[in-house]
């Protein structure tokens, strides 16, 4: 059984950075691919990066290209989520989880909180 655990959520200003971590524990398989998802009050969830495991190739969502890199070290069994130059439209909470385009998800973690204040 795989777990997630998300951490790295905070309090920044508009065109801070943040780096968002996920830890997988537990046994199991490689992921095919991991994203980060958010979803803010009100919002949909949305997938704003997601990585195939083995390759590392990465894909984003139009709203953060050019500004979110997502990687992970398999070593470590952590996925990462760099976040430059942060806008108030960042404001969700970030979970992560297996990329549902291909693999049921693992049990959810409870996401880390990022705040970007205007």
């Amino acid at each position: 059984q795989v777990q997630v655990a998300e951490s790295g959520g905070g309090l920044v200003q508009s065109g801070g950075s943040l780096r968002l971590s996920c830890v997988l524990s537990g046994t199991g398989f490689r992921p095919f691919a991991m994203a980060w998802y958010r979803q803010a009050p009100g919002k949909l969830r949305e997938l704003v990066a997601s990585i195939r495991f083995a390759s590392g190739d990465a894909t984003y969502a139009d709203s953060v290209k050019g500004r979110f890199t997502i990687s992970r070290d398999g070593a470590k069994n952590t996925v990462y989520l760099q976040m430059n130059s942060l806008k108030p439209e960042d404001t969700a909470l970030y979970t992560c989880n297996r990329d549902e385009k291909y693999e049921e998800p693992y049990s959810w973690g409870q996401g880390t909180q990022v705040t970007v204040a205007s």
